[in-house]
């Protein structure tokens, strides 16, 4: 009979009290998350006030995340990865380090954080997705169709915004935030493939290390001329933050937590996502919250704590008879 994957085989031996510990550290890295898009947009700018240029803050936020993952390697002393992590782990830099926050960063300059939350919501469908195909994790018929169901609650608030903006067509924008949700995607269920070996933090420490050959040099070659463009303090401080909690710190909670809560199940906590990035648009970039947006917050929010009571996963395949 074909062995468990790790992640099965390390939350059957703890039990359901690390499962319900994974999914509220799955909640925490979604809150330290959600104000990513806020803190990008602070970052870039506007295409009308540009600040901060795309590239830069990708390749920044990379070199940032890096130098601090190099101090926790060392003051840990950690060992090298083995060989059979390296392509879990160079998958996930090209998912978390590269594809996501590029293309996060271009289509923010042309659209709002509101906006690019919206869309970026399909992420906890499209994580289960990967996690099914990639882990091999299964999952019962009422857990898909709560995640099914909150996607769509998504995608409904998504047209019902669009139709009061004006329209909510497939523009440049938008398919950049899609491009960018099959990155993270693929990028989370890489690195939570080897997090049951390497640990949370060690995961997210050796992606960040391993960019930083070309994320430092690039960093440096695009530093900005503030001598001919003055940028906002406010810039800088959204940087910082994608930087060492988006890209670093974050990811401490969230890839434990696709661990032991299994990434397939703790994958739909994202749904809250788009409505906590609304939340901190609010104060950060002066955004407008209404009721309506509460309101599918509160329908997503339901439709989560239900496909966690119904979340037993089914056997996978394999060990069927």
């Amino acid at each position: 009979m074909p062995a468990q994957p790790a992640v099965a085989r390390v939350n059957a031996a703890h039990g359901p009290p690390r499962q319900v510990l994974g999914f509220w550290l799955g909640v925490l890295g979604v809150a330290l998350f959600a104000i990513t898009l806020p803190a990008t947009r602070l970052a870039t700018g506007s295409a009308a006030d540009p600040q901060l240029a795309p590239l830069f803050v990708t390749v920044g936020r990379a070199a940032l995340a890096g130098l601090l993952s190099l101090a926790f390697l060392l003051l840990t002393r950690s060992a090298w990865p083995a060989r059979r992590h390296w392509g879990p782990l160079l998958g996930a830099v090209a998912g978390n380090v590269v594809g996501y926050p590029l293309l996060l960063a271009l289509a923010l300059r042309s659209v709002t954080a509101t906006h690019a939350a919206v869309v970026t919501a399909l992420l906890p469908l499209a994580t289960a997705v990967a996690a099914a195909l990639i882990l091999g994790q299964r999952a019962r018929l009422g857990f898909w169709a709560c995640a099914v169901a909150g996607s769509a609650l998504v995608v409904v608030f998504a047209w019902l915004r669009a139709d009061q903006g004006g329209g909510f067509g497939l523009t440049r924008a938008d398919s950049l935030l899609l491009g960018a949700v099959v990155a993270a995607a693929i990028g989370y269920v890489c690195g939570a493939q080897v997090t049951p070996e390497l640990g949370a933090e060690r995961v997210i420490c050796w992606i960040c290390v391993l960019a930083l050959p070309a994320s430092l040099p690039a960093t440096l070659l695009l530093w900005p001329d503030t001598s001919v463009q003055p940028l906002r303090a406010s810039a800088w401080l959204g940087f910082a933050y994608v930087g060492s909690v988006s890209m670093w710190a974050g990811f401490f909670a969230w890839f434990r937590g696709l661990d032991w809560g299994g990434a397939l199940r703790v994958s739909q906590v994202q749904l809250l996502q788009p409505f906590l990035a609304m939340l901190f648009a609010l104060p950060l970039l002066g955004e407008r919250l209404d009721l309506g947006s509460i309101g599918f917050a509160l329908a997503v929010v339901a439709t989560v704590m239900l496909g966690r009571r119904v979340s037993h996963p089914a056997a996978p395949a394999a060990q069927r008879s």
